[in-house]
């Protein structure tokens, strides 16, 4: 392990006291909860909409909800879905599916219902927990009968509120609530927990049993389910904990920080790095359902919160808040960036506003999702750079050419990632998963990167998503990165259109920052002479008011693509 350590550049620039080489605290899922109540079994857990959920009846609740799971035949070898936005119900849920032996199956409100179903019979989902909204339950009444979907578990957003008879009238009069069916096919949440939670729970003997199906979004076909284990996920919070130690004093200490949670935690990142890891430190998760800027900096303010993570479109939203200057962030002492990379400018005004840097990291689904990190205290930023492997994380950088040559500092090459939080391939994807490792068990990533001799890694783009300019590869993040040092630009996403004779140009999508004054192709052109290559240039530009997200708030180049391709058909 030492030779290891020295062949590792990076390890020469780790924050005082943490280790490459470190012994990870590996220990089933479970667990997390199970030592969270013995160490702060007072402390609150949960806070969402006026009310406060302690560690010790977070731990009752989900015993509660795992004996009910028990009784709809949960056990070993079941898949049981969660179908929900960020309210204590996922929570609940997912440590219920856990203690009752089952394996929990994310599912996004935003899929298409043929994702929806696709995803239900490749993981076998019999049983999915849901709410009553009328923008989540009639999807997947209509799984009913149409999918192997049997049972429908159906909770009430108000009803682990602090008001719960005033916000579930405000949701129907709203028109917020959908009508739920009373047949054997449907149980409610509150009869789900309705039991003295008298079960012995699911003993995990092998840390490489799978605890989450956790489906890629990908840029064509239908989705795979990446199979994330117990040594996955344990591996992943152990390594963002390590991360946030420090020395003389933690940056996030154990017992005491408050985590504001607006990612949704269908998603992996905030599975991983905000809601396990928040349990692991003892910390208080404050649920938002939705991302609202206002609201965001309302209750960083109000509340204190100590530590957010978000992408870069979230800080970008926040910037971009006519308050935001005026808003108390000082409480703001871990913020974490993720999901797609972090423009340079948005890190530095961020910074400006609140005194305390976005540490951009790396990752992916398939590495649950660590990877990377940037240490929070490094008082000197390396601009564009996603930092440096976490601990017990390896990564090399292999040449684009298909030669299976590692390539050297300065030359771009895809970045493959080995390490205890990487998959365990994918689910009944044999062949897929083989495709997706080297020889000799790297990950291949897929995302285009460099490194610099000090082992900070930077992101140049997606391989899927790199342009072939008249025989010139284009990577659209050094132009998204050279356009929103446009003083008039918020928002930027790039993508390659057809030419005849180059094969492909750049054209990029703009959203101008309030009161800003539009400019045209021209203006932008000359804008960028000098910080673009000829052969990058763009040659096409649109500006709109808005630009297509995913999910989890990240912009969404595969929209944009599809949204171009059928304009040209059209036009055509």
């Amino acid at each position: 392990m030492a030779d290891a350590v020295r062949a590792h550049p990076w390890t020469d620039h780790y924050p005082p006291g943490m280790r490459w080489d470190c012994e990870l605290a590996l220990k089933p899922v479970t667990r997390f909860l199970d030592d969270a109540v013995a160490r702060w079994p007072e402390r609150t857990a949960i806070e969402f909409m006026g009310r406060a959920i302690s560690y010790r009846e977070l731990a009752q609740l989900a015993d509660r909800a795992a004996a009910g799971l028990r009784k709809l035949g949960v056990q070993p070898g079941v898949h049981v879905g969660l179908f929900l936005p960020n309210s204590p119900h996922y929570v609940i849920a997912f440590f219920g599916v856990l203690k009752a032996g089952g394996v929990v199956v994310n599912y996004s409100p935003l899929d298409a219902e043929r994702v929806l179903a696709h995803k239900i019979e490749d993981s076998r989902t019999d049983v999915l927990v849901t709410l009553d909204l009328a923008a989540l339950y009639p999807q997947m009444a209509r799984m009913l009968g149409n999918t192997r979907l049997k049972t429908l578990v159906v909770g009430d957003l108000a009803e682990f509120s602090g008001a719960p008879g005033p916000v579930r009238a405000q949701l129907e009069a709203a028109k917020m609530v959908a009508p739920v069916a009373d047949d054997a096919q449907h149980l409610r949440f509150a009869a789900l927990l309705d039991n003295d939670a008298a079960i012995t729970p699911h003993e995990v003997k092998d840390l490489d049993d799978i605890v989450v199906l956790q489906y890629t979004g990908g840029t064509t076909g239908l989705p795979k389910g990446a199979m994330l284990t117990h040594r996955n996920l344990a591996a992943a919070s152990a390594q963002y904990f390590e991360s946030t130690r420090g020395e003389p004093t933690p940056i996030l200490a154990e017992g005491s920080e408050r985590f504001l949670v607006v990612l949704p935690l269908f998603h992996i990142y905030a599975l991983s790095a905000v809601m396990l890891l928040g349990l692991r430190l003892g910390a208080t998760l404050v649920l938002h359902t939705k991302f609202d800027v206002e609201a965001v900096l309302k209750e960083i303010a109000g509340s204190r919160i100590s530590a957010f993570c978000g992408v870069p479109t979230m800080y970008t939203g926040m910037l971009m808040h006519p308050k935001a200057r005026e808003t108390d962030l000082s409480s703001l002492r871990f913020c974490g960036s993720g999901g797609a990379p972090l423009p340079v400018e948005i890190e530095q005004r961020f910074f400006e506003l609140s005194g305390c840097h976005l540490n951009e990291g790396w990752g992916m689904t398939e590495t649950s999702p660590s990877g990377t990190f940037t240490p929070a205290r490094e008082p000197k930023r390396r601009a564009g750079s996603c930092g440096m492997p976490l601990p017990n994380v390896d990564i090399k950088l292999l040449a684009l050419d298909g030669s299976g040559r590692e390539v050297g500092p300065g030359e771009p090459g895809e970045l493959c990632i080995q390490g205890p939080n990487v998959m365990k391939g994918y689910w009944n994807n044999p062949q897929a998963t083989a495709e997706a490792f080297t020889a000799d068990g790297f990950f291949k990533s897929g995302d285009v990167a460099k490194v610099d001799a000090d082992g900070y890694f930077y992101i140049v783009d997606r391989t899927k998503d790199m342009l072939l300019c008249g025989g010139f590869n284009v990577y659209p993040r050094v132009l998204e990165e050279a356009i929103y040092e446009h003083p008039a630009v918020a928002e930027v996403c790039v993508i390659g259109i057809p030419d005849a004779y180059r094969g492909q140009s750049p054209k990029a999508f703009v959203v101008l920052k309030p009161g800003a004054e539009a400019f045209d192709i021209d203006a932008l052109q000359a804008f960028l002479k000098g910080r673009l290559g000829k052969h990058e240039m763009v040659q096409a530009l649109e500006i709109r008011a808005e630009l297509p997200k995913t999910p989890v708030g990240k912009l969404s180049k595969k929209d944009l693509v599809e949204q171009e391709a059928h304009r040209r058909a059209e036009a055509a």
